[in-house]
């Protein structure tokens, strides 16, 4: 394996570690009363000066050359529509669920590849994709038996979506070439000034009322968003839009570990088949390419 390859796993890995984080900051928030627009308004606000810082640090520029513009807009769009279904889905279903199901999207970026790229699909990989599907569809009843919410479930299914298209965007675009720190710096900025206007023209900006919840906050905009963008804009870069993908196995295991270990969130057998079933699917998708 090639020191670029290995690089480009490491960071996949460490990337989607990091975005299996995204419930851990973000319930204590919710359970402080913020709305879902103020705390990811908060979440861009303090990740942009700490991207801008490492912008500068790297010795590159703020410019953009106007081929990068569009892509930029595109990619900026699309991880903000996945912030807030993903977010908003939390209010409907546990957070470990949300990211399992949220796991399908490298099913996503094979399908998409393969219609509009032409990347070839085996049966074996056909039969991966039913696997992950029937683990969604174990997952569909929550612990105690009762059936998940559908607004949820097409919450984290658009967020799914979303990230499909962040991530093959900036791999078939002229965004390959452009620094990742540039790439972060600018999704991050347009993010901020979405949520602003969301902000504004909506129920107004809330803020934590604990001190150590501004510490939470930036911890949110620090790991699950600086330092896990960061990572998979590179990963994309070194292995590809589809192994990267791939490698998201590590959110929903995050973000389980976390809604068990820390909100004390149930796990039934049927949930536990649901998330083996996902996982191994793509573990297959990758073993078989």
């Amino acid at each position: 394996m090639s020191s670029n390859k290995a690089k480009g796993y490491i960071l996949a890995a460490v990337s989607s570690a990091t975005y299996g984080m995204n419930p851990l900051f973000s319930l204590p928030l919710y359970a402080d009363g913020m709305s879902v627009d103020s705390v990811l308004f908060f979440r861009y606000l303090f990740a942009v000066p700490i991207v801008a810082f490492m912008l500068k640090r790297g010795g590159r520029n703020f410019s953009v050359k106007k081929r990068e513009i569009l892509p930029l807009l595109m990619v900026g769009v699309f991880f903000v529509l996945s912030s807030i279904t993903l977010f908003r889905s939390y209010h409907y279903m546990d957070s470990g669920i949300a990211s399992t199901i949220l796991f399908v999207y490298p099913v996503m970026v094979a399908l998409i590849m393969s219609i509009f790229f032409k990347e070839r699909i085996s049966l074996f990989i056909w039969g991966c994709i039913a696997m992950a599907m029937s683990g969604v569809g174990l997952l569909y009843k929550a612990p105690g038996g009762t059936t998940l919410s559908l607004t949820g479930v097409l919450f984290v299914l658009g967020s799914a979506l979303a990230y499909t298209l962040y991530i093959i965007t900036i791999n078939k675009t002229v965004l390959k070439e452009v620094p990742s720190t540039k790439v972060t710096f600018y999704v991050i900025l347009l993010g901020f000034f979405i949520f602003m206007a969301l902000v504004f023209f909506g129920d107004g900006l809330q803020t934590p009322s604990k001190w150590y919840l501004w510490l939470d906050l930036l911890a949110f905009a620090l790991f699950p968003t600086v330092i896990s963008m960061l990572c998979a804009t590179k990963a994309i870069v070194y292995i590809g839009s589809t192994a990267t993908a791939i490698l998201g196995a590590l959110e929903p295991l995050t973000a389980v570990f976390f809604g068990i270990t820390v909100f004390g969130e149930a796990l039934g057998a049927r949930d536990v088949l649901g998330l083996v079933l996902i996982i191994v699917s793509v573990t297959f998708v990758v073993a078989g390419g």
